[in-house]
């Protein structure tokens, strides 16, 4: 690793160390005052509505911040962001640190000295805006310590545009290109999303199981993508012809084709919005980029990339020129 890819690493896993330090040593400063049963899940209006032994509730919450913490250094170094991207990346990791601490440090605290079998805990909303705060505060942060290390710069800016590919097309001639994409496991996961989200309503309630069953309905939305390249620009689907993405050829630059990195680049699958870039990622491997004006990217994922880009390319040409 490189002196460069190393302070971006530090810059981007200090918040989250910083929080894990923070919320372990209030643990073990306050377990005492804590009762054998803490209260861990709240309803909207702050009442308590679930319940866990202390050791499940370090077990379940210990992982969050370190897996998200490697997961952020994950998208910092090898994630391909530049410039005002890469600084908003890491301001937004030095903010979702500071907000989970603080809801995992509020949790602690409104569990103090609850007598067993008393009265129970109650988390008031104002937390959750004083987390909000915290995490402004802290974003706030990281975007002025983000400047201390020189962003990766852009390989595609400045590169002319003419030198992508294209498909020679005689005047007159129209073309159309498409593909549909997925991955076996996508689907699979959302089935096994909904049947856990069934079972917790049936069982359970239907305050859990409903956001599992939205969750899976997402998933299976977003598993397969549909892609054409045509007149009208990129035009992306899923599964169900609604959501749709719509990129006309006015608002597309330029197109590439070439591999992403589904979890370092865009944080995991599905459709995915990122600092300076949004993507429709059903996979790991080679995409469509389309590089708008203003610098944002777009990408999906889908085979045949190059026949794509190199289309729209041209489509793209042909639109500016007015034919």
């Amino acid at each position: 690793m490189t002196r460069k890819h190393l302070g971006r690493a530090t810059l981007a896993a200090l918040p989250f160390v910083l929080a894990f330090l923070v919320d372990l040593i209030l643990f073990i400063a306050l377990k005492d005052r804590l009762p054998t049963r803490l209260a861990a899940h709240f309803d909207v209006s702050g009442d308590v509505n679930g319940h866990v032994d202390r050791t499940t509730y370090v077990l379940v919450t210990a992982p969050v911040l370190p897996m998200l913490g490697a997961l952020w250094v994950l998208m910092v170094v090898g994630g391909k962001f530049y410039g005002r991207a890469h600084r908003l990346l890491i301001a937004g990791g030095w903010a979702a640190a500071a907000f989970l601490q603080y809801v995992l440090g509020a949790a602690l605290i409104v569990n103090l000295d609850v007598p067993e079998g008393g009265a129970p805990a109650r988390f008031p909303l104002w937390h959750l805006a004083a987390a909000l705060g915290a995490a402004v505060l802290a974003g706030a942060l990281g975007l002025l310590l983000a400047r201390l290390v020189p962003a990766p710069e852009n390989p595609y800016a400045g590169k002319d545009p003419a030198d992508r590919a294209r498909i020679a097309l005689a005047d007159g001639e129209v073309a159309g290109w498409a593909r549909t994409t997925g991955s076996w496991w996508l689907p699979a996961g959302g089935l096994l999303t909904a049947a856990a989200g069934a079972g917790v309503g049936i069982w359970a309630t239907w305050f859990a199981g409903v956001p599992l069953l939205v969750l899976a309905l997402l998933v299976l939305t977003f598993c397969r993508a549909h892609v054409t390249v045509d007149r009208r620009g990129l035009t992306v689907s899923g599964l169900l012809p609604w959501p749709r993405v719509q990129l006309p050829l006015e608002r597309i630059e330029t197109a590439d084709s070439r591999s992403v990195d589904a979890v370092a680049e865009f944080g995991g699958y599905g459709y995915r919005v990122r600092p300076g870039r949004t993507g429709f990622i059903v996979r790991s491997g080679e995409a469509i980029v389309a590089r708008q004006p203003g610098g944002r990217e777009f990408a999906v994922t889908v085979g045949d990339s190059a026949t794509g880009a190199a289309l729209l390319n041209t489509l793209v040409d042909r639109n500016r020129a007015g034919r």
